[in-house]
């Protein structure tokens, strides 16, 4: 069986609930779309329900593993059984993780109730969906945070800063149009988030000045691709047919644009994408070691420690929610588990003795909220 590897689980959002699925049985996948083969229905299905582009090639790669894991066999001749077989042959054999499973998992059930359009025995399909262990997440301490940022620069540094003061996801950041950075009003406006959500948040005062200087660079750079005849950049959702000069405009272009221009695997064209994430996780995990920090730092732990400390001040749990995007307030719980100070923790009497003697006192701040890279 041929190696197909996907992306990193971690890079891609598990699969969206099933929001149109048919009750049917039996519906032929060439009824809705002649002459295309499978893969194709499948690839078209998941871009007109706006997947994004890694998650099209991720999903396209478990049900082409799925495939071949059985002779090539159409998936209308099969169901739960070889499900289960090839999911118990990733776990057993392949040694995957509990949220690569359930991305498989999600891959394949995404085929068969949305493109063929064949709902399974969800009962049958439950003892294969693994609960995903809980984790504490990597939090870093303010000097170590500074010193990880320290031995960064250029745009690695920025971009980390952003993410430490801001409270950004990494493809977040990647993904920053000049448009969503209103100095004016000292706010980061986070277009398509997870969940295709907008949300607000903070634009640290620290990071005014040297944003600025940036975006004149990026400016210099789009406006000499544009008197070389390219200059446009990606829009999502059709925006191009609606506003036909937007992706000229520097306003629609990255805050982070990649060196190199490249060609658009679905427009053809040639243009300007944003950075490679790869790049700023190689330049973290670099600065990380630089900086002696014994832990597993990754480019999101800026943003679970962006949280943790504006918590630690005192912060109200619902505003760091809110600035995080998250859906749930139990997913913003986690970081009260690893508060090691401050008035929401929980105070070791050692330290309360500690207190009494007056050795030791826990910081509150009851002001307007405050990125942790302007304290």
């Amino acid at each position: 069986m041929p190696n197909i590897k996907p992306s990193s689980p971690s890079d891609v959002p598990p699969g969206k609930p099933n929001r149109s699925a048919s009750t049917s049985q039996g519906t032929h996948p060439e009824n809705g779309s002649k002459g295309k083969k499978l893969l194709e229905q499948y690839s078209e299905f998941l871009r007109n329900r706006h997947y994004s582009l890694r998650t099209e090639k991720t999903y396209i790669g478990w049900v082409r593993q799925y495939i071949l894991y059985h002779n090539k066999r159409h998936p209308r001749e099969m169901g739960v059984d070889e499900i289960n077989a090839f999911i118990t042959h990733l776990v057993n054999q392949k040694n995957v993780s509990a949220s690569t499973q359930n991305q498989a998992i999600s891959a394949i059930l995404f085929l068969y109730r949305n493109v063929l359009q064949i709902e399974l025995d969800d009962r049958a399909l439950v003892p294969i969906r693994p609960t995903r262990p809980k984790r504490i997440p990597t939090v870093l301490s303010r000097q170590e945070a500074r010193k990880v940022i320290a031995h960064l620069d250029g745009i690695y540094r920025l971009m980390t800063q952003i993410m430490y003061g801001s409270g950004l996801r990494l493809m977040e950041v990647m993904r920053l149009r000049v448009k969503d950075l209103d100095f004016a009003n000292h706010q980061i406006i986070v277009r398509d988030g997870k969940g295709e959500n907008d949300r607000l948040t903070l634009f640290p005062d620290i990071l005014l000045e040297p944003l600025r200087l940036h975006l004149r660079q990026v400016k210099a750079q789009h406006d000499l691709d544009l008197s070389q005849g390219y200059g446009t950049v990606y829009l999502p959702y059709a925006l191009e047919r609606k506003y036909p000069s937007a992706n000229r405009e520097f306003a629609w272009q990255y805050v982070f644009p990649a060196r190199e221009m490249s060609i658009d695997p679905v427009s053809g064209l040639k243009q300007r994408h944003h950075l490679n994430e790869a790049n700023l996780q190689r330049a973290v995990k670099q600065a990380a070691r630089l900086a002696h920090i014994d832990k597993p730092v990754t480019p999101h732990a800026f943003r679970h420690s962006f949280a943790t400390h504006l918590l630690e001040n005192g912060y109200d749990i619902r505003t760091v929610q809110e600035l995080l995007g998250h859906k749930d307030v139990k997913t913003t719980m986690i970081y009260t588990h690893v508060l090691n100070r401050g008035g929401l923790a929980v105070k070791s009497p050692l330290d309360e003795i500690r207190e009494e003697k007056g050795e030791y006192s826990v910081p509150f701040s009851a002001r307007a909220v405050k990125s942790p890279l302007d304290t």
